[in-house]
Order: structure tokens, then C-alpha cells, then sequence
């Protein structure tokens, strides 16, 4: 068990910093290189480096509203 642990861990580490850094190249870097480098065509435009971490962020503030409401109310059931 431990080392399907350790396994799932170094994976979310891996992917975590995959995404970190092609986010970085994509708003730190990518301004700066030439509109014409064949560079562009693995990136989206740059209006999708705001909304997508605004949507993402959104949904995790609704997925979490939803599940401490659930709690509350499986609580309240348990009280009374």
C-alpha cells in the first residue's frame, strides 16, 4: 500500500508541475517571443490564461458552497 501511495503522489507532483510550468511559459514567456514563431501553435490565445483559472476557481467555490451546505443539513438531521 505504501508504494501505491508513494506512486500516486509522485504522479499528482508530476502532473501539478507540468501544469505550472507550461502556465508560467504561457503568461510570463510567451508575450515576449514573436507573434510569427512556430512556438504560438502549442499555446491558446492569451484571453484563456484569465478564464480559465477564473471558471476553475468558480466551480471549485460552487463545488465547495454545495458540499459544506450538504454537511450543515446532514448535521442538523443528526441533531435533532
Amino acid at each position: 500500500m505504501e508504494l501505491a501511495d508513494r506512486a500516486v503522489g509522485f504522479l499528482l507532483t508530476f502532473i501539478s508541475l507540468s501544469i505550472f510550468t507550461y502556465y508560467t511559459f504561457w503568461v510570463v514567456i510567451l508575450p515576449f517571443v514573436d507573434g510569427d514563431h512556430f512556438v504560438h501553435q502549442y499555446f491558446l490565445p492569451q484571453e484563456y490564461a484569465i478564464l480559465i483559472p477564473i471558471s476553475a476557481g468558480v466551480a471549485l467555490l460552487c463545488f465547495l458552497s454545495i458540499f459544506i451546505g450538504f454537511v450543515m443539513l446532514k448535521s442538523k438531521k443528526k441533531a435533532a
